[in-house]
């Protein structure tokens, strides 16, 4: 008694359609994954580029803020140095 498995060669219509339509549906997934992943970079480039412009416009902020700063500790010495002269 041998126990050999043997492979048949012969593919029917329906399992090669199945096959097919799998290779269809992979390859519109890929397609899809890949507009996907398109619309992501395009998304975060977007996003880096509104990040460095809110930066700059904090840099700018605080540069006027330090420099507010300067000029209201200027006044308040100059309005306390005429007081103290009075």
């Amino acid at each position: 008694m041998q126990n050999q498995w043997r492979l048949e060669k012969k593919v029917g219509l329906p399992v090669l359609v199945q096959l097919v339509t799998l290779a269809g549906l992979i390859l519109g997934s890929w397609v899809n994954l890949q507009r996907q992943l398109d619309m992501v970079s395009q998304d975060v480039k977007r996003l880096l580029e509104t990040q460095e412009k809110f930066c700059r416009r904090a840099d700018d902020l605080q540069e006027r803020t330090v420099a507010h700063e300067y000029r209201l500790r200027n006044l308040e010495q100059k309005q306390g140095g005429a007081r103290q002269r009075r």
